[in-house]
């Protein structure tokens, strides 16, 4: 991969932050209060896709106004108060305009019709607030993939979904007049990995990995595009980096490890190459994960290890808390339980210091249901079914409804537990919850998981509801 081509250039104005908006957020990290917005969201049936960075580009003033989904939740959240008063800008004053006044515009140049403007910036919300349920922007991509989502199964939602680049993906990159990309291609990088992430949250990664190919190679063929600024070219490898664990989860997911390794590799080189500490530490961290799925313990204890060497000069005791329990997940496989059992109470002092502004954003996901879950696995791994099956309950009552396929991997090692604790009827009823979130979850892993219990359970087929978990299951397409 050529690297970027970074000279310097004339700066844009910077926005003005939006200090009452940060005022709002209190002393909750951006992840938690984007989960309160998503909360606020379904309170009045409104969709939105916020995380972490959303709420840090609005706190940053890159937002001078919400679209009108957002603007409907804002207000619901906090009754009495207009946008203005919750530092926006009024619409009528950003729509239709660019960040730059006249005099700061660029001068005339060639732009290729495959790519966008490079080096603009966005004052009216776009990329990062675009919801693809929002019903009320009229932008030409968001029609088309706001019908996607209306009459579409989960694979049309993600081919609609994966493509907010403005690039023609099938191109070959030969066919296209390169220019130097800018903050409009970062943002839209950006965008892809938000909403892959989102619908693996909702629907598991079996009816998405093959989608997500094509963005992933725009990614780098944007690295090779170049760039006039290091700040932009600093966001255009953390993006491709991150979309690279992003497509790598989903092989994980779908049970394609060499897959999920290569690209796992390729956001660690990513990593390696721009000098990207967290980066680094996020790409060892799912190599970490993977190699204990795929009965490398050894390899996940090292690759654990090496990620918190990577994350401690970031200053974020969650993210160290998760790589604990990374670690842990190794030992367990090794069948060392003292080891395992140190890396889980390091886990969970770190996990208690709470929240901090350094957090990364792709970790919105760990919070005390994932904690649960983790340490769910270890005490499986180990044999403990009755622990592993109280934190497994834990986990499953503890998880935000949005994350759907956690609630289903969460029962699905609950199920599992007590099957093999010696507990079939209530192995049975658990199973049962996880067929019924079947219609809305693709995972192989969960499906693996769910055929390993029904093994187990197959001695006790004439006990109550274990037959009529064994039928349903037995009705599922195979995996392939």
């Amino acid at each position: 991969m050529a690297s970027s081509a970074v000279t310097s250039s004339q700066s844009p104005r910077p926005p003005r932050p939006n200090l009452a908006f940060r005022r709002l957020r209190g002393q909750r990290s951006p992840g938690e209060f984007a989960a309160a917005v998503r909360r606020a969201a379904r309170e009045i049936e409104e969709r939105v896709s916020c995380d972490a960075r959303y709420i840090g580009r609005v706190e940053a003033g890159e937002i001078r106004c919400p679209n009108y989904a957002y603007e409907r939740v804002f207000l619901h959240m906090f009754p009495g108060r207009t946008l203005t008063d919750l530092g926006f800008s009024p619409r009528s004053s950003v729509r239709g305009r660019g960040a730059r006044d006249t005099d700061e515009a660029p001068p005339p140049h060639t732009t290729s019709p495959a790519y966008t403007t490079g080096e603009t910036e966005e004052t009216y919300e776009t990329y990062d607030t675009q919801d693809p349920y929002d019903t009320h922007e009229n932008h030409e991509e968001s029609d088309v993939q706001r019908r996607a989502f209306m009459t579409g199964g989960t694979a049309t939602v993600a081919a609609a979904s994966l493509g907010p680049f403005g690039i023609t993906f099938g191109a070959p990159a030969a066919d296209r007049r390169v220019h130097r990309v800018g903050t409009s291609e970062a943002g839209a990088l950006e965008e892809a990995v938000r909403r892959i992430r989102l619908l693996d949250d909702r629907h598991g990664a079996d009816g998405l990995y093959r989608r997500a190919a094509a963005p992933l190679r725009t990614a780098y063929e944007l690295l090779d595009a170049g760039t006039t600024r290091q700040t932009t070219a600093d966001r255009l490898y953390a993006g491709a980096g991150e979309l690279a664990i992003s497509v790598g989860w989903l092989a994980h997911d779908s049970g394609r490890f060499e897959d999920a390794r290569s690209h796992y590799a390729e956001a660690l080189a990513t990593a390696r190459m721009s000098g990207d500490p967290a980066l680094e530490a996020h790409a060892f961290c799912n190599t970490a994960f993977l190699a204990r799925d795929a009965g490398r313990p050894r390899e996940a204890v090292r690759a654990a290890q090496a990620a918190q060497r990577a994350a401690r000069p970031l200053g974020s005791p969650r993210l160290l808390s998760l790589l604990a329990l990374r670690e842990a997940g190794g030992w367990a496989g090794l069948a060392d339980r003292p080891g395992c059992e140190q890396a889980l109470v390091r886990a969970q002092t770190l996990f208690e210091r709470g929240p901090s502004e350094t957090d990364p954003e792709w970790m919105t996901f760990y919070g005390e249901a994932e904690l649960e879950g983790l340490e769910a696995q270890c005490w499986s791994t180990l044999g403990d079914w009755t622990r592993a099956a109280r934190h497994a309950r834990r986990a499953a009552h503890l998880q935000d409804p949005h994350f759907t396929r956690n609630i289903a991997l969460y029962t699905a090692e609950l199920a599992d537990d007590l099957a093999r604790g010696g507990r079939p009827d209530e192995a049975a009823l658990a199973g049962l919850r996880v067929l019924d979130l079947l219609g809305e979850v693709q995972s192989s892993r969960i499906q693996t998981m769910l055929a390993g219990t029904a093994r187990v359970l197959l001695p006790h087929r004439r006990a109550s509801g274990v037959s009529a978990f064994l039928e349903r299951h037995a009705s599922l397409p195979r995996i392939t």
